[in-house]
């Protein structure tokens, strides 16, 4: 998993410029009749609106970028010299263009007075990423998805901005026995937290 980092004003600017339109980009699926957010990974990897305004004759493409979408920090073609070996890093050698459903969360944190937009991908979806690691506690005991539909109880070891070390604790004999373990640290629910796994 990655995370994308981005400047929540210059979000704040595709955002506009989409809900500002009648008209939007389609997507795989078709005709498109709300404003929303494109992940474009290529030349650079940036977020821009689907708006279709008459302003300008450019179609969305991996190859064009311009100055004004908001790129991920480290990955702008047009200030960063290191910027595909980061897009590699980060998406390794998958390029296209990526309708998003995360406008409205994305505004929510603007409203709040977010400076950074920080986006979790693993290269096929796409989530808004709030937490750090510096909100969890060390030692504290969580949920977390268990991939058999339920969660497991765990104690968190470790975590940085991406990942959560956990040991399970709390659960049955067999799942408790096992080693401690990696997960999204999105994927780390407080105890009372009612997401579904």
């Amino acid at each position: 998993m990655a995370i994308l980092k981005f400047s929540a004003s210059a979000v704040a600017a595709q955002i506009a410029h989409a809900r500002g339109c009648k008209t939007f980009l389609p997507n795989w699926n078709g005709p498109v009749d709300r404003p929303a957010l494109i992940l474009i990974v290529g030349n650079g990897v940036h977020l821009r609106s689907n708006g279709i305004d008459g302003t300008t004759t450019r179609i969305v493409t991996t190859e064009q970028a311009d100055p004004s979408f908001a790129f991920a920090d480290g990955m702008n073609p047009f200030r960063d010299t290191d910027w595909m070996a980061q897009r590699r890093m980060a998406f390794r050698d998958l390029t296209g263009q990526f309708y998003t459903d995360i406008l409205d969360d994305v505004q929510v944190l603007i409203d709040r007075g977010q400076g950074t937009i920080r986006l979790a991908t693993d290269g096929h979806s796409i989530r808004v990423f709030v937490r750090r690691a510096a909100d969890y506690l060390i030692g504290g005991a969580y949920d977390v998805p268990s991939g058999l539909g339920g969660t497991f109880r765990v104690i968190l070891k470790d975590a940085c901005d991406t990942f959560a070390i956990v040991q399970n604790c709390g659960n049955c004999e067999d799942f408790d026995a096992m080693q401690p373990y990696r997960v999204p640290l999105d994927a780390l629910m407080e105890i009372d937290d009612r997401r579904a796994a």
